[in-house]
């Protein structure tokens, strides 16, 4: 469903081409200072038509508070984000309605939901809703404090030089795909569980939230697979948990070990691509030609890294407050 979380409860909802988007966030400590320009930073990151491989669809992207705050500060009830849809172009999907485009939700969505669905830009199924991620993220940064949680593009079409990669796309008329790695720093040890609600498991399944990824590593992730054991193992060097390397990347058991979380997502390529594909009309049923107008990325991975730090700090707080580790004092 639309739901993740235990004491930190988050649930989003809209669709791309609606009246808006939004985000429930139930469990946010009260007392909690929060205005608009906090949001501003990681908003301004996520968007497209700010750098270079990027869709040119520009939003406000300005958070609407519907309830949880009220003379700045959080109050402990759920607190309701809302953002506008203003600048949208249905048109470009009303046309192709008979057509799913490859790599995208139209079919699956279309046989589930009966034809009921809201079709325009991908509805529900948007990489617009990441923007309600992006928000729960704000919330969850300032909860975290201290903690440092970031992300970056380190390669793109398997090249580290991103403009390169970004080239390669140009030149091809093709859209790319790239590697986003996200580290956190400072975290205590003994956050996570064995087994279902290990720290790898809950970062996977919130992560997979994301539209595009595919694929997810932690620490020297597949490489491990052609390493001896004695290499592999990080050795502890004090009392602290410190390790002189950092191979399991933060998570033993399941569990954090004191040293940097460290963890990469593989993001396709964007599904809409201006090479021409083939595709079933399901009107004719006949297999057809068929090119994705409007406006998209080349490469959605250039905007994913605000938004995984979003899903992780999402998780890192859920299971900071089951540990009680979180000051409820700002």
């Amino acid at each position: 469903m639309n739901h993740f979380g235990k004491l930190f409860s988050v649930s989003i909802f809209g669709e791309s081409h609606g009246e808006s988007v939004g985000v429930v966030i139930d469990g946010c400590p009260a007392g909690m200072p929060l205005v608009v320009d906090d949001f501003i930073k990681d908003t301004e990151r996520r968007k497209g038509g700010t750098q270079k491989g990027t869709t040119p669809r520009q939003e406000d992207d300005l958070p609407i508070f519907k309830s949880g705050l009220f003379n700045g500060k959080t109050t402990g009830a759920p607190l309701t984000i809302l953002f506008e849809n203003k600048n949208t172009r249905s048109g470009d999907y009303e046309k192709q309605r008979s057509v799913p485009r490859p790599g995208h939700a139209d079919f699956v969505a279309h046989k589930k939901y009966g034809g009921f669905e809201d079709f325009r830009g991908g509805g529900h199924f948007s990489g617009r809703l990441t923007l309600c991620l992006v928000a729960v993220g704000v919330v969850a940064k300032k909860i975290l404090k201290n903690i440092t949680v970031s992300a970056d593009v380190i390669s793109i079409a398997g090249e580290a030089d991103l403009e390169k990669g970004l080239q390669k796309g140009i030149d091809a008329k093709d859209s790319v795909g790239g590697i986003v790695e996200c580290k956190v720093n400072e975290l205590p040890i003994g956050l996570g569980e064995p087994f279902f609600d290990s720290v790898e498991s809950l970062l996977s399944h919130a992560v997979f939230a994301i539209p595009a990824v595919r694929g997810i590593e932690f620490g020297t992730g597949f490489a491990a697979s052609s390493m001896f054991g004695s290499i592999h193992n990080d050795a502890i060097v004090d009392i602290n948990g410190k390790t002189s390397t950092n191979h399991a990347g933060g998570i033993v058991g399941g569990i954090t070990n004191s040293n940097d979380l460290v963890f990469r997502v593989a993001i396709k390529p964007t599904s809409s691509t201006p090479q021409e594909q083939q595709t079933l009309n399901w009107d004719t049923n006949q297999v057809e030609s068929f090119a994705v107008r409007g406006r998209h990325d080349l490469c959605i991975a250039l905007r994913v890294p605000p938004v995984l730090e979003a899903v992780t700090a999402m998780v890192l707080v859920d299971l900071m407050l089951r540990e009680q580790l979180v000051k409820r004092v700002f």
